[in-house]
């Protein structure tokens, strides 16, 4: 007899009996006694849109795909650089200097070739947002505003300029899109701090503390975000440095990969049923 775990809230049953002995192993083959089958085939007919490829976004997409998540949207303007080596899932000595989000296809293409990949090699602003959304499926009026999630089902921000991530937040919120947002992990050591959580109930972390506040401004009630509250490791004096004798902001090779790998665990568990978007408003 395999072992069950069901979801109270929702009702979907974790660890069904696994495929018949002598089936063909494939990428589903571990997916599918934790996923069910129904939680299988919703996630494989599900998109999502990532916005930034860096140490969280690569990461997250990485473990999208291994999920089997049908459809990936992705946009990203940067090229990898060797400072990106320390963390970034795309980043490898042969990939320096290529096109962030080329390389992101290639890895996701070896990875699950079932999986549908779109690329955008752009830079995100405030006026963008509204076509990158309905690029990625929303529903936009005849006036090109977003009005809701038409075959968008999730929109990760890993997004590193607060200015967009608020206007983000914005759109989703407006347009009923389940969305996760990445804070961030510079100058920060310990994982074990990290916790999902609604913007409104995070403490200790700056980044979260000024996007709280604007989304107050703007009527947003609900962002679901990744944060720690960590206190920062001061950054230390580097020989030589063109910043004043301080480094840039510090990163540790594991921080933002596993903030991705959260980040996509709550995606996933939305996506197959078993920890659904806590503030879905319905059609309206």
């Amino acid at each position: 007899m395999s072992e069950t775990t069901t979801n109270k809230q929702t009702g979907a049953t974790l660890g069904e009996p696994t495929q018949a002995a002598g089936a063909a192993d494939d990428i589903t083959t571990r997916l599918r006694p934790i996923f069910t089958g129904e939680g299988l085939a919703r996630i494989q007919g599900s998109r999502v849109l990532v916005i930034g490829l860096g140490g969280v976004g690569s990461s997250c997409v990485e473990a999208l795909a291994r999920a089997c998540v049908g459809e990936l949207f992705l946009v990203d303007r940067d090229t990898v650089d060797a400072s990106n080596l320390n963390r970034q899932a795309l980043a490898f000595e042969s990939t320096v200097g290529r096109v962030k989000a080329d390389v992101m296809r290639e890895m996701v293409r070896e990875i699950n070739p079932r999986c549908r990949v779109e690329c955008r090699q752009s830079y995100v602003t405030k006026e963008s947002l509204p076509e990158v959304l309905a690029w990625a499926g929303a529903e936009v009026d005849g006036q090109g505003q977003v009005v809701g999630r038409g075959r968008l089902d999730y929109v990760v921000d890993a997004i590193d300029t607060i200015t967009q991530k608020i206007e983000l937040a914005r759109l989703t919120w407006g347009a009923n899109i389940p969305e996760v947002s990445s804070m961030g992990a510079a100058n920060k050591l310990d994982p074990e701090k990290f916790a999902l959580a609604d913007i409104s109930k995070t403490h200790g972390c700056r980044m979260a503390r000024t996007i709280r506040r604007e989304c107050s401004r703007r009527g947003v009630r609900h962002l679901e975000v990744l944060y720690s509250p960590e206190e920062p490791v001061r950054p230390r004096p580097v020989a030589g440095s063109s910043h004043g004798g301080l480094s840039n902001l510090g990163t540790a090779s594991y921080m933002p990969p596993i903030m991705g790998q959260m980040v996509a665990g709550r995606v996933i568990r939305a996506l197959i049923g078993y920890e659904p978007w806590r503030w879905d408003r319905g059609e309206r």
